[in-house]
């Protein structure tokens, strides 16, 4: 988590006029906001084949052939994978990777924001590469990538033997397995996918298949010795280190811990689980019945359901309070506690609860304009973008990143002025 305790939550407004930016450039893509609101950053192209990110109105002096995935950490360091002489690697605050590849995708980046990852293809070969290090080892093929939540170690699902795509009897036989900082599992399987790591970063859990019919979670390289039709990606208990995941049985969808069914009650569909941070509770995204989408909190579901989707599930600080996006009848809402807020939206965004966890605040947006709902209360002004708001330590502030006729403003506003 990023200790937000330093940022300023006493200067009520402060502004970066981007209206000219337009003009100073071929083109300019998409703004990202910086966390604390200090900074807003846009690729920029300054000529043909040339690009560089100008940060609240400057621009570097390197430029690069082409930029993209501009993102922030979550220490405010401005990240975008970049191009040069035809070689790919990450840039952060202007300054390059040492290393270079053919082709860089999917970065990932640590909670507090100071360890930076991302898959890299170099001569037909895979790796993860971690703030700018490749690992030693390389791989015929690599999908379903994850870093461990202190960012020091890097995973992905991997092709351990090569083979031609009509040599089904290998893929069979079982080519795929899991890699932790480049070093694979002993064991091999038909397939991985998604990958956990432990909240210690200790353990790694993947969902696997056995062979044509067989699926089951492996851990650390063992797999569970129960199998199932088929499964969903594991999470780890932050308590003891237990791992859970959805399994199907029969045609309906369970949740298990190291192969045990532990829910009473199967589902028609059963994933996107998650803990809260003592371990204590466990919460799932739902179909209690076909057509019909929910959250289930220990195995509990929520009294209400939607017609077309939950997602974005979350525990308040609490670990008591859940909140999540449902979608019915073309419309957004946000869920609190199985509560759906009466306003529906053309969007909405994963709610962020207050510190003390009494608030639940969103970004939603209606008829093309966005704003800020908070306990279900919207607030009187609209903007042309807005970024996600964030609660001031005390709970007793929120902070909005907002893009009005061409300025960015950041503003901290009493929560009070919002729930009335």
């Amino acid at each position: 988590m990023v200790d937000t305790s330093n940022w300023d939550w006493d200067t009520g407004e402060k502004q970066i006029d981007m209206s000219g930016w337009a003009g100073n450039f071929q083109w300019v893509e998409e703004p990202y906001a910086s966390p604390d609101g200090e900074s807003v950053a846009a690729i920029v192209n300054v000529d043909e084949g040339e690009f560089k990110v100008c940060v609240n109105g400057q621009v570097p002096d390197e430029a690069y052939d082409k930029i993209w995935h501009l993102r922030y950490t979550a220490n405010g360091r401005w990240a975008a994978i970049v191009s040069a002489m035809g070689e790919w690697t990450m840039a952060l605050d202007g300054t390059a990777w040492e290393n270079s590849f053919g082709y860089v995708w999917n970065p990932l980046f640590s909670a507090d924001g100071k360890h930076v990852a991302a898959a890299v293809q170099q001569d037909m070969r895979y790796c993860m590469v971690l703030d700018g290090t490749p690992w030693e080892e390389n791989f015929a093929n690599m999908t379903y990538f994850a870093m461990s939540a202190d960012g020091l170690h890097t995973a992905g699902a991997v092709q351990v033997e090569e083979a031609d795509s009509g040599e089904v009897h290998k893929f069979q036989q079982g080519i795929f397995t899991a890699a932790v900082d480049g070093t694979a599992w002993d064991t091999r399987f038909v397939n991985v996918w998604n990958l956990a790591f432990s909240p210690r970063g200790d353990a790694l859990a993947a969902e696997v298949r056995l062979n044509l019919y067989d699926y089951t979670i492996a851990v650390n390289g063992s797999p569970w010795k129960q199998t199932f039709n088929c499964v969903w990606a594991p999470c780890f208990n932050p308590a003891d280190g237990t791992v859970v995941a959805p399994v199907r049985i029969a045609g309906k969808w369970n949740m298990a811990a190291g192969g045990e069914v532990i829910w009473p009650t199967p589902f028609i569909q059963l994933w996107h689980q998650q803990f809260n941070t003592d371990g204590s509770k466990l919460a799932a995204i739902v179909s209690p019945a076909y057509g019909r989408w929910t959250v289930a909190v220990d195995g509990v579901p929520w009294p209400v359901t939607f017609s077309e989707m939950v997602t974005d599930l979350v525990f308040g600080p609490d670990g008591k309070r859940t909140a999540a996006l449902a979608k019915a009848g073309g419309q957004w809402q946000v869920v609190v506690d199985g509560a759906p807020w009466r306003h529906g939206f053309d969007m909405a965004w994963q709610p962020v609860f207050s510190p003390d966890g009494q608030c639940v605040a969103a970004k939603v947006e209606k008829n093309g304009k966005y704003t800020v709902a908070v306990n279900g209360q919207l607030m009187n002004e609209q903007f042309d973008m807005a970024w996600n708001p964030s609660f001031s330590p005390d709970s007793s502030r929120l902070m909005l990143r907002t893009l009005e006729q061409g300025i960015f403003k950041r503003r901290i506003v009493p929560v009070s002025t919002i729930t009335g």
